[in-house]
């Protein structure tokens, strides 16, 4: 019978697979790194990319969003951003097609382990589909209004190897369980798609726009850290390492590739002073007493801060404000076990010094350049003249960690540097590709090369050695 025939043919056309409109696609003007939502009813729900104008639409039934831009526009072929599905409209078939590999790829890349251990291992450059040759992992974040002092901490913690390998693949940390109604967890999840984006090899541009993993920042940190202000990025990096430290269920016993990565050891000696203005006899009475006897505390940290001499006002026959310029050395040596910093709160002060007891894979430093006075920031201009090999900290240590700490010498791998004025300013990051040994300047969307003596010349805020 013709028409059962027909029927069956007509089913078997309805689900067939091959699509006449591939040649439709214009992969140009797709861009998954922004929110999954629907462009009219803003909805996360079932969202389809349009491949032909890369506008997000939901569903596909009749009178959806997408349905009803398939017909309007003629704008066939669409990609469930959950499934991973391509699909024609209105017809609405499923088209399985190994040409469209790319672009899912682009959505989701994905790494195997053989990949991963290759990263480090060559400078091989990419050309990514408008064209532009890149490196993965050497790629510009998109600053959407004011928030290049997350951008940078985010570049330089994807140049750490042993972070970013546990982010690149998503079996690590999928299985972590996490409290009902958690949404630190969102971090995580965030962090690693951002990971993957910046050393996917297969990009269709050599750029990524953070805007998701920075949408979970304002959430989880309550509004703390925004896009569209200013922020500061020592403040971002400390919130950031210790919320993804907890998200992945890292505590104060128990490790998370956060701490393995950059947690070291230290003690602390304070010891408690006198009011000031007390006679002197009753200062020596009081400095006989337990409560004003030396305490040691042994204390955690996933950074150190060095503190900059205050800067002098010089100026020289030309009345230019001379730049000056201290050793690492020199702020090192608040941690020599010697040294004595004192620390005033609201109502005492203390006498504290410092020693180290354990030191990191990666160690980070955070240079104190700016002051909070009652009405405005102050920043400290002071160039740190630091080397960029072979930092030894050996002479910080205690004896006993002298004897037990095989490796005590840092080699820079990122330099984050802030420019300008402290409320406002721009902040831009030197990082090592590690394939190449080559150093690279990423400020914002612009990458350049740039030669290691350059970097010294710079006003260092946050640096990360290995």
């Amino acid at each position: 019978d013709r028409s059962s025939l027909a029927r069956s043919q007509d089913t078997k056309d309805r689900r067939s697979r091959h699509c006449p409109y591939l040649d439709t696609i214009n992969r140009s003007v797709l861009d998954f790194d922004f929110e999954k939502l629907c462009s009219i009813s803003l909805s996360h729900i079932n969202v389809y990319a349009c491949l032909i104008c890369g506008k997000y639409f939901q569903g596909r039934g009749l009178k959806s969003h997408a349905y009803t831009h398939s017909v309007q526009f003629a704008h066939h072929v669409f990609l469930n951003l959950h499934t991973l599905k391509f699909y024609c409209l209105p017809d609405n078939y499923e088209i399985i097609d190994s040409s469209l590999e790319d672009i899912t790829y682009v959505l989701k890349p994905t790494f195997t382990k053989q990949h991963i251990s290759a990263l480090d291992k060559h400078g091989k450059l990419y050309r990514a589909y408008d064209g532009t040759t890149y490196l993965p992992g050497i790629v510009g974040l998109n600053n959407i209004k004011a928030n290049d002092y997350a951008n940078v901490v985010l570049q330089a913690l994807s140049n750490v190897p042993p972070l970013r390998n546990y982010f690149l693949e998503e079996e690590n940390y999928r299985s972590i369980r996490r409290p009902p109604g958690d949404i630190m967890f969102l971090l995580v999840q965030r962090f690693g798609e951002l990971m993957r984006k910046l050393w996917n090899p297969r990009n269709f541009k050599a750029h990524v726009s953070p805007h998701e993993m920075l949408q979970a920042v304002v959430l989880c940190s309550k509004k703390t850290f925004q896009i569209t202000k200013q922020g500061d990025a020592v403040d971002f990096l400390s919130w950031f390492l210790n919320a993804l430290h907890g998200a992945l269920g890292g505590t104060k016993k128990k490790t998370s590739i956060v701490t393995k990565a950059f947690q070291g050891t230290m003690r602390i000696f304070s010891k408690k002073l006198p009011h000031p203005d007390l006679p002197a006899e009753e200062k020596e009475a009081l400095l006989q007493t337990e409560e004003y006897q030396e305490q040691m505390l042994e204390s955690t940290f996933l950074y150190l801060t060095l503190d900059l001499p205050t800067a002098p006002l010089y100026k020289d026959e030309k009345e230019q404000l001379i730049i000056p310029q201290v050793p690492l050395f020199n702020i090192l040596a608040k941690f020599n076990g010697i040294t004595e910093k004192e620390y005033k709160t609201y109502k005492e002060n203390f006498l504290k010094r410092f020693q180290l007891t354990k030191l990191p894979p990666y160690l980070i430093f955070c240079i104190k350049r700016f002051t909070k006075n009652n009405f405005f920031v102050e920043k400290n201009p002071t160039i740190v003249n630091f080397p960029i090999t072979n930092v030894d900290l050996r002479e910080y240590l205690t004896e006993e960690a002298q004897s037990t700490e095989k490796n005590t010498t840092y080699d820079l791998v990122a330099n984050v540097v802030h420019d300008g004025k402290p409320s406002e300013g721009a902040y831009r990051i030197h990082v090592l590709h590690h394939g190449t040994g080559k150093w690279y300047e990423l400020q914002d969307l612009q990458v350049t090369d740039i030669l290691p003596q350059m970097i010294t010349l710079s006003e260092a805020y946050i640096q990360v050695s290995h």
